[in-house]
């Protein structure tokens, strides 16, 4: 369970097969029903999705089977994938649990392919928006049932490079996103090319890694209250104009896309190193990698601000989830409430800090989904660095995870967020304006919409 893939660092471009005629999981609320979810654990539990265990991953693995003694989990190691998943259901070859994106959950949920959780978290005493963040929660929320229990939300700031921002004389403060001609003036000071070919951007935007940000940042939607698709929302253009403007100014999107896809991002060659950036949008867990090359860079973060001015962040993360059919649902409920508790998130903690100290590293937080667990780990692991911009870029990300917001939670997640950024790529490269891709993509959502909730 490597908290870098389990952040949604790149979601899978799926369309989900509609297996079922029903609409909204009557069979599988019918199922959750019939569960005492307060029986005690016991038997095989078949659980898929659980990639490469890191240090976070397998500390909780051994937590929850401390807990469960009685449980015997059969692990499937494999990543989720989204077309297997809908022909393992629909062949039979049911697990008890499996671990996935969660734009995927109102997806699943819409079909009645997974079991709403309501009666599990009421017999293991706990309460959804007490355990986790709101936005998070909201994520996996479909017809006021909850269908997933979610782990990891890692969100984004802006990272400063102060080596390139302090040569080109531009502060912290002009990295405001609401202050967009500000803002521009700063890029421009800090961007360097040759010709239209960029060697220094002012901000990576990442456009379309993060086009969700910039569009919900600017007062955009996504979708409406019921999970129908909204992209064609006159309000979606700000964030797609305010991409416009930053690549434009640098070159274009297609010359900036080209630079970064160059970029060493996980090498000792990385952007900040090479002063290829003087800023980038990154998500909490990039420090972490950055730490590697603290002795040739200096760091500084600010906060994504919506068009108020506001610290804004967006939740991403992953889930369990309980497939319709399980065999073994009281003992995957039991499951997934313990890898999801304080204490194996203390567990965790404990171990992600054994693993920096054996490393030289730098804590730079675990950022769980659940603010109790977030505090905790924060108190007890997460110390004084001795590098001053490092300790300032820590405490934005812990600043800004409790204003997160659901990208919102549909039937149509995955392609919604597909199509967007289709509509973006094709707005920055001119290929159509902004109102037009808007509208292409809002009809392909839609379709990808009434095909969830066909009945």
């Amino acid at each position: 369970m490597r908290t870098r893939s389990l952040a949604g660092v790149a979601a899978v471009a799926a369309s989900v097969v509609v297996l079922t005629s029903c609409s909204g999981g009557g069979d599988a609320s019918d199922q959750a029903a019939d569960v005492d979810f307060s029986a005690a654990p016991a038997g095989t539990l078949a659980a898929w999705g659980f990639e490469n265990a890191d240090d976070v991953g397998q500390s909780r693995l051994d937590h929850a089977a401390e807990q469960l003694p009685d449980v015997e989990v059969a692990l499937d190691a494999r990543a989720f994938d989204a077309q297997k998943f809908t022909t393992r259901i629909a062949g039979g070859d049911v697990p008890d649990v499996v671990q996935m994106d969660r734009r995927y959950v109102t997806t699943y949920a819409a079909q009645g392919l997974l079991l709403p959780l309501d009666a599990c978290f009421e017999a293991k005493d706990v309460d959804p928006t007490a355990r986790w963040y709101q936005n998070v929660v909201d994520d996996v929320t479909y017809e006021d049932a909850v269908y997933a229990v979610s782990q990891f939300y890692q969100p984004p700031a802006i990272l400063l490079n102060m080596d390139v921002l302090n040569k080109a004389g531009v502060t912290p403060d002009a990295f405001d996103t609401s202050d967009m001609d500000g803002l521009i003036a700063a890029v421009e000071k800090i961007y360097q090319g040759s010709g239209s070919t960029p060697t220094r951007l002012g901000l990576d935007p990442v456009a379309t890694g993060q086009g969700g940000l910039w569009v919900l940042g600017m007062g955009g939607r996504l979708t409406d209250a019921e999970g129908k698709p909204t992209l064609d929302d006159p309000a979606n253009a700000a964030g797609i104009d305010a991409l416009n403007r930053i690549t434009d100014a640098q070159g274009g999107y297609a010359a900036v896309k080209s630079f970064t896809d160059s970029f060493d991002t996980f090498g000792d060659a990385n952007q900040f190193v090479q002063n290829q950036v003087g800023a980038q949008v990154a998500n909490q867990w990039y420090p972490n990698v950055l730490s590697a090359s603290r002795d040739e860079i200096s760091l500084q973060a600010v906060p994504f601000r919506d068009a108020e001015g506001q610290p804004f962040s967006l939740a991403s993360g992953t889930a369990f989830v309980i497939p319709a059919g399980a065999k073994n649902p009281a003992a995957a409920c039991a499951w997934m409430t313990e890898l999801t508790s304080t204490d194996a998130w203390m567990a965790a903690g404990a171990a992600r800090a054994a693993t920096i100290e054996s490393k030289g590293g730098l804590n730079t937080g675990l950022f769980t989904g659940s603010p109790e667990a977030d505090e905790m780990i924060r108190s007890q692991y997460v110390t004084p660095t001795g590098d001053s911009g490092f300790d300032q870029v820590i405490a934005t990300y812990y600043d800004v995870v409790g204003s997160g917001r659901s990208f919102g939670s549909s039937p149509a997640g995955q392609d919604i967020q597909n199509e967007l950024n289709n509509a973006i790529t094709a707005t920055l490269l001119g290929d159509k304006t902004t109102e037009q891709a808007l509208a292409d993509a809002q009809q392909a959502a839609q379709r990808a919409y009434d095909n969830a909730t066909a009945g």
